[in-house]
């Protein structure tokens, strides 16, 4: 019954910026790790960016310096500030996260159905 929903996809010209939103819903006990990963079309999905539940964060090296993921506990949700887009960040992203439901015995980890990121001139 939980669910993570992406937003705030869409085209960007190089050098602009995006924030992605990834709201999680459903009978939440609590959550963890929080994440966002992405695929491109050919190539397999990769990891860009973590944060804990004690908002510590980690980054892939080819998005350091130019994105920032933060998290809102209140909301259950996720965000990613994308800036300095460059055409190799267009790809399908999609938000992960480890929760713990009321319904399930322990910590799961669910995926989003993912959010497109066109960045092009």
């Amino acid at each position: 019954q939980v669910q993570l929903v992406e937003s705030g996809g869409g085209l960007v010209q190089p050098g602009g910026s995006l924030r992605l939103s990834c709201a999680a819903s459903g009978s939440i006990v609590s959550i963890n790790a929080m994440g966002w990963y992405r695929q491109a079309p050919g190539t397999q999905r990769e990891f860009v960016a973590l944060i804990t539940s004690s908002t510590n964060t980690v980054y892939a090296d080819s998005v350091k310096g130019r994105f920032t993921i933060s998290r809102d506990n209140d909301k259950n949700t996720v965000y990613l500030q994308m800036n300095s887009l460059k055409h190799e960040d267009t790809a399908v992203y999609y938000c992960n996260a480890d929760i713990r439901s009321s319904s399930a015995p322990r910590t799961y980890n669910y995926w989003g159905q993912g959010t497109q990121v066109t960045v092009s001139s």
